[in-house]
């Protein structure tokens, strides 16, 4: 049997799985001292550092002078790439720049009748910094990983964006991955990767700034790494393991219960596929298609692993318990695979994405339907939100208040100041009263 099957009778129950689950968020704590090493090298050897890494993990012969990608090598990638593919990428950036244009926050003011006005101001920030994992030897690129982050950075303003990702043996970046950032029009791309591309994005070097936003996605090394420099800069969140929850009744065919669990199960060793049924014949039928499917899966030794340690088929007795264990477990990715999904949307509060019906696989999120597939994962979709153009914006106050506003409530103001020991700011509100 490729996975566990449990049975909730209800919600108490949930420990079961949530238990099963826990083992997922054990942070390596080996990992951290070596990428405090790697910023502390980048911080003070800057390029000479990026190049040192890049030689020693990723191309043997690299320089610095090979850092940044020529405009050339763009062009003679992008003319290598079947048109095909470069118009398949081209739907994939329209659908995904016109889901997030309608996320764009525009600033705001109210004004009151005596002639204060109060407001938001919304700004982009100056710089971004893209990471893009390099893929199985640079030869599986994460093109949708480029789509998903630049796209929002673009739609929220930001004028300056960087790319960073690991070059191949011989140096080269996948034609595939300059195709797409030449459609997005980035022209900005360097050759580093893991957490010393991290490392270039916050603090710069000879020839990268520092940027104000760090994004996208990578192993724990980049997921430490952005850990670490957060709060000099932002990024966009930490994520963990990929994972899938399903939320099937008996309308749900089995073969693409599986072949969905199974979408998630290939990505990582700890990536987390989770079926709720109130249906035991349906339970059964997914978990003979998961042995039945993983039999041609080329990436099956990893899903074979994922799904023995991290994936169940949790039979319920009702839809009720099945919504509040999904609840529980707040996935990155939550399918409702019932006769009436959207009945369920509402009362399904923690998840990265919804995907209702039958025809809405996890993956046309992934790479094609539009919002973004940059999520929230480990159970953090119960208090943050997938990526998206407010990732890239930031929000000023603004006062401007009437001389009427400041003199009626002076008095309110100092006192507020007093009752915290704070004199200075006091008189700063009183000297507003003209009355005094």
């Amino acid at each position: 049997m490729p996975c566990r099957i449990l049975t909730l009778q209800s919600e108490a129950q949930w420990p079961l799985l949530g238990d099963m689950l826990a083992g997922r968020y054990d942070p390596d704590d080996a990992v951290e001292p070596v990428v405090r090493d790697i910023l502390a090298a980048v911080r003070s050897k800057g390029d000479e550092a990026l190049a040192e890494y890049t030689r020693r993990f990723d191309c043997p012969d690299f320089t610095p002078a090979l850092l940044h990608v020529t405009s050339e090598e763009v062009a003679q990638a992008v003319a290598s790439v079947p048109a095909d593919d470069i118009a398949i990428i081209r739907q994939a950036a329209d659908n995904i720049r016109s889901f997030h244009e309608a996320q764009k926050e525009r600033s705001w003011f109210v004004t009151h009748d005596d002639g204060t006005i109060l407001g938001q101001k919304v700004t982009p920030v100056d710089r971004a910094g893209l990471y893009v994992p390099g893929g199985k030897g640079g030869d599986t690129p994460l093109l949708s990983s480029l789509l998903m982050n630049a796209i929002p950075a673009q739609v929220a303003g930001v004028t300056s964006i960087t790319v960073a990702s690991p070059p191949r043996p011989d140096g080269t970046l996948n034609p595939h991955l300059l195709a797409a950032a030449h459609i997005l029009g980035i022209t900005d791309i360097i050759r580093a990767g893991s957490a010393w591309a991290v490392a270039a994005f916050a603090f710069g070097t000879q020839t990268i700034a520092p940027v104000d936003v760090i994004a996208g996605p990578g192993n724990i090394f980049v997921t430490t790494a952005k850990r670490m420099v957060q709060g000099r800069v932002a990024i966009d969140m930490i994520a963990g393991p990929s994972e899938i929850l399903i939320l099937a009744d008996a309308t749900a065919r089995p073969d693409w219960v599986a072949a969905d669990m199974l979408s998630q199960a290939e990505h990582d060793p700890l990536a987390s596929s989770i079926l709720v049924t109130t249906e035991p014949a349906l339970a059964e039928a997914v978990t003979a298609e998961l042995e039945r499917q993983l039999a041609t899966l080329p990436r099956a030794d990893i899903a074979r692993k994922a799904l023995a340690d991290w994936a169940a088929v949790v039979v319920v007795p009702d839809m009720d318990v099945a919504v509040a264990i999904a609840n529980r477990v707040a996935p990155e990715h939550l399918e409702v695979l019932t006769a009436q999904p959207w009945e369920l949307a509402g009362s399904l509060r923690h998840a990265g994405a919804l995907f209702l019906g039958p025809y809405s696989p996890e993956p046309l999120g992934d790479y094609f339907a539009g919002p973004n597939h940059v999520l929230p994962t480990m159970g953090t979709a119960r208090f943050s939100s997938a990526l998206s153009v407010q990732t890239f914006c930031k929000r000023t106050s603004i006062i401007a208040a009437s001389r009427a506003f400041a003199e009626r409530n002076a008095d309110a103001v100092a006192r507020l100041a007093r009752l915290e020991g704070l004199e200075a700011h006091a008189r700063s509100a009183a000297s507003r009263n003209s009355q005094q």
